[in-house]
């Protein structure tokens, strides 16, 4: 991304004339404190391969930080490892594990508070209560880092990578895995989330709280406890991303709550609870998607509002659309649907009669879900006949007026 390039050339202009301080078992500074004492703004400290055990290690100069052979800090379970605070520091190829736990604090395997144009690129981070966290900064970037926890509870798991109260941030090319949240943002804006994995997760792979102006594009989230909850927050661009997997009693891939102004765009809902679930939503435009097997592709709240739905495939899922109200003041156009029965009389690939996704079914459920045991019963089928031939209960306004005849191609480049 351009952003993570620009940071970059800042990073090196701040290095030209920079000394090098070598710090390893065999070398004149074996302690990484010492070597980081050293160190002047400007300066790259070269860890060589070994495992430190310094307790908490706190860096805030502009300088490089950089492991030969993945070095590895060990924090023993009772330290936060690194503290980093400043501007143009560079943290790259070190093997963090055994972060401490508190209770009463945060503690991480890196801490980047107050800084500027900072860089975390190519760690390794294992055992640990956060991974990454991140307060009060902007224009810094976290990029190809891998990281895996050890999955408790919500209590007892920080999250993966988490940020607070920043600007204009990217996070890229991580994995990240066996955390409370793999990625989480709060009071975040103007960043960007791009190509990560988040997967095994305990509750979410991605969860925004009041974050607004970001984007999430070409993530995977898999397996986790829930896909991605957006909530809070506005102008969220979420595109090109994988949800599959994310099962459970109250799974869901992506869970829309309280947001406005937002896209969804050429997303693959694949094998979820629930692909999006929205509540209190309002001008949200979700397009070119593809939602196939899922149990819900679409369970949209009778509290949404100005939300346009087209030109997306719904194919396998058990239930295309359930809503709990009558009143609908959403719109769906040119959407392809594979339970569609209608005809295309003049051939212009576009039904001429009207499909209405949800079913009567669907409804009883949203008002009693033990009737789910009665899930593809003779019974069932019955009574969604009898409602597409008189329709009394599902609401009436609730239809795509022009559903598309053929599924159309919108696979991720």
């Amino acid at each position: 991304m351009k952003q993570t390039f620009t940071i970059g050339l800042l990073l090196l202009a701040n290095f030209v004339f920079a000394a090098t301080i070598i710090v390893g078992k065999d070398q004149l500074v074996t302690s990484l404190k010492k070597g980081i004492e050293l160190a002047r703004d400007g300066d790259t400290v070269i860890l060589q391969k070994g495992i430190y055990k310094e307790g908490n290690i706190v860096i805030n100069k502009s300088i490089r930080l950089i492991g030969i052979n993945e070095p590895v800090l060990d924090g023993e379970n009772k330290y936060e490892i690194l503290t980093v605070s400043g501007e143009r520091i560079l943290i790259k190829g070190i093997h963090f594990r055994n972060s401490g736990y508190s209770s009463m604090n945060d503690f991480a395997s890196i801490s980047l508070v107050d800084a500027r144009y900072c860089m975390i690129e190519n760690n390794i981070i294992e055992h640990s209560y956060f991974a990454i966290h991140v307060a009060n900064a902007s224009n810094c970037v976290i990029v190809e880092n891998k990281i895996k926890g050890t999955p408790k509870t919500e209590q007892t798991s920080g999250n993966a990578i988490h940020l607070w109260k920043c600007d204009s941030m990217v996070v890229e090319s991580n994995d990240v895995q066996g955390h409370r949240d793999g990625i989480y943002f709060e009071f975040v804006t103007h960043s960007y989330i791009y190509q990560n994995h988040s997967h095994n997760n305990i509750r979410y792979g991605l969860h925004f709280m009041f974050s607004n102006n970001d984007s999430y594009m070409e993530n995977v989230f898999t397996e986790n406890g829930a896909g991605v909850a957006v909530m809070y927050s506005h102008h969220v661009l979420m595109h090109s991303n994988s949800f599959k997997l994310n099962w459970g009693p109250n799974s869901y891939g992506l869970l829309l709550k309280e947001i406005s102004d937002a896209q969804i765009m050429n997303n693959q809902f694949d094998r979820n609870t629930a692909a999006i679930d929205m509540e209190s939503t309002n001008r949200i435009e979700v397009q070119s998607n593809n939602f196939q097997n899922n149990g819900w592709a679409l369970r949209i709240s009778a509290s949404c509002n100005e939300n346009a739905i087209h030109h997306n495939n719904f194919s396998a899922n058990t239930f295309d659309v359930a809503t709990n109200g009558t009143m609908m003041l959403n719109e769906f156009y040119n959407n392809y649907w594979d339970k569609y029965d209608g005809y295309d009389m003049n051939k212009d690939g576009i039904g001429d009669v009207a499909y209405h996704p949800v079913s009567m079914y669907s409804m009883v459920i949203e008002q009693n879900p033990n009737s789910l045991l009665l899930l593809r019963s003779f019974m069932v089928s019955l009574l969604d006949k009898a409602e597409k031939a008189i329709p009394s209960l599902t609401p009436e306004n609730l239809i795509d007026a022009q559903p598309l005849m053929r599924r159309k191609n919108y696979d991720q480049d």
